[in-house]
């Protein structure tokens, strides 16, 4: 009650025009105000000294807007990425009220809207909508309370960002345009305008007509963060079908979109600037190694939440929601494994990079570690010039311990392989992956100080004799500079307590 108290002090005095009062249960401290919200925990009102969250234990609400103590209902109002929205949005909700056993019903009208009510009685339960915002009107909504949740590409600094599915920005150009393919340099000189003609880029000697979203779109500003300045565009689209759709009618367009957008629109192969493939597929993006990955975020207020808004967001980590994600064009966050035979073309790469810096018998005791092991898609970085793990990388801690906790890898040991780039000395940077390692599985010790040192992944480093892409561009270093979970059979020796004498 203390709590309460503090936050209703010096707020006995009634004020004209208000709806709603709320009494403490001990003493005869009140506030009133305009009720905002009510979750069935906590009462959001606004008051003449701000907006205050107060539990609902501790007070008796007096006045016309008091709402039922039972079953209230929830208002969640989502803001962003209009493409990304449309796609996601209706497939998650559904699935979310089936998850609960709730009755689903779309409410007719402009954009999308939801009821979810109770089954056997029907009563409404609430109310979810989405609008399609772009990145500075969704920011001011959120921040001014009329929106609970923000879906966007640009949540990689905040706190309060939750992943919802990963996309990947893949070049794209019309169906009968010859060129074989595209460097991730040769793309940026022609975002950035420096390449004006196929030619530059291998394809025939036409001029390159670049085609993008609008600049204030959130594809557009996710794009720009990666190229480091505007993109040089000739012609401009409001969403991604419009975009797609005039790139595979122009035959000299050139265009990055969303990986799930593409369109009639035909993808063009993008290679590193060594000539080493870089494909957008489930495995590679969830494992951040295309260096284009785009993850989509919900991103919180600084504020409460309804009841079942947080339901919503617990809701998104469940088989259901990836199933959902997945059948959108999206790459869900399931934790996928794949066998590291599968893995020829890295295998490839390194052999064709051995040298004085990596001996054969580097690459035999790396082949022979790989040797009958799969790999998680669950992979490490650390933030550039940093000791500190990027965000996705701690979502992958935390998704890594409970896979343990929960015993996902019975009859496997788990490794935790660490690879530098090719900068520096060959020994240095062979102690650097193993530190890098090292700081992964002290990571994993912290977010789960229960499990048994068995449980725990053992630590390898290769140092750069595993290169995912040339080490001659900041983006190819970064990619090289990571910690990979392998999964090795391991069926231990059996109990000698078990095993029958002769």
């Amino acid at each position: 009650m203390a709590a309460v108290a503090a936050l209703l002090i010096a707020a006995s005095q009634p004020a004209a025009a208000q709806d709603v009062a709320l009494v403490a249960r001990e003493g005869q401290i009140v506030i009133t105000g305009t009720l905002l919200a009510f979750d069935g925990e906590f009462y959001r009102i606004d008051s003449a000294y701000g907006a205050l969250t107060v539990d609902a234990q501790g007070v008796i609400c007096e006045g016309p807007a008091c709402p039922e103590l039972t079953a209230p209902k929830a208002v969640i109002r989502m803001v962003g990425a209009p493409d990304a929205g449309a796609r996601l949005m209706p497939g998650l909700v559904q699935a979310f009220a089936a998850s609960r056993g709730l009755r689903y019903t779309v409410v007719e009208g402009e954009g999308y809207s939801a009821e979810l009510s109770e089954a056997a009685s029907g009563k409404l339960l609430a109310e979810i909508s989405f609008q399609p915002l772009g990145p500075d009107e969704a920011e001011a909504a959120l921040a001014a309370g009329s929106a609970e949740l923000l879906l966007t590409a640009q949540g990689l600094g905040a706190v309060n960002a939750r992943a919802v599915a990963l996309d990947a920005l893949v070049p794209v150009m019309a169906p009968d345009n010859p060129t074989p393919e595209v460097s991730t340099i040769e793309l940026a000189a022609a975002l950035s305008g420096q390449a004006v003609n196929w030619a530059q880029m291998g394809g025939p000697d036409m001029p390159l007509v670049l085609h993008a979203l609008q600049p204030e779109s959130d594809l557009g500003r996710a794009l720009e963060a990666r190229l480091g300045q505007p993109i040089a565009a000739q012609v401009l689209h409001d969403d991604m079908a419009a975009l797609a759709a005039a790139v595979a009618k122009d035959p000299w367009a050139l265009a990055v979109t969303g990986r799930a957008e593409a369109g009639p629109a035909r993808l063009l192969p993008l290679t590193d600037s060594c000539g080493f493939p870089l494909l957008p597929g489930p495995m590679a993006v969830k494992a951040e190694d295309y260096p284009l990955a785009l993850p989509l975020f919900f991103v919180t207020p600084k504020r409460r939440l309804p009841l079942m808004a947080r339901e919503f967001l617990d809701f998104l980590a469940s088989a259901a929601a990836d199933e959902v994600v997945a059948s959108a064009g999206f790459v869900n966050r399931a934790t996928e494994r794949a066998p590291m035979t599968q893995d020829g073309l890295r295998l490839i790469n390194a052999i064709q990079g051995a040298g004085e810096d990596v001996s054969l018998g580097d690459l035999k005791r790396l082949v022979g570690v790989m040797d009958g092991a799969d790999r998680l898609s669950l992979t490490f970085r650390f933030q550039d010039g940093s000791t500190q793990l990027t965000a996705s990388s701690q979502e992958n801690i935390a998704d890594l311990a409970q896979l343990i906790a929960s015993g996902g890898f019975a009859g496997e040991a788990l490794v935790l392989a660490g690879f530098s780039d090719g900068s520096g000395a060959a020994a240095a940077n062979l102690a650097l992956s193993v530190e890098r390692a090292a700081r992964v599985a002290d990571a994993l010790r912290a977010a789960a100080p229960d499990l048994r040192e068995d449980q725990l992944p053992r630590i390898e480093g290769f140092g750069e004799a595993l290169p995912m892409a040339c080490d001659e561009t900041a983006a190819g270093r970064h990619l090289n500079r990571r910690v990979e979970l392998w999964l090795v059979p391991d069926f231990g020796k059996p109990d000698p307590a078990l095993v029958e004498p002769l």
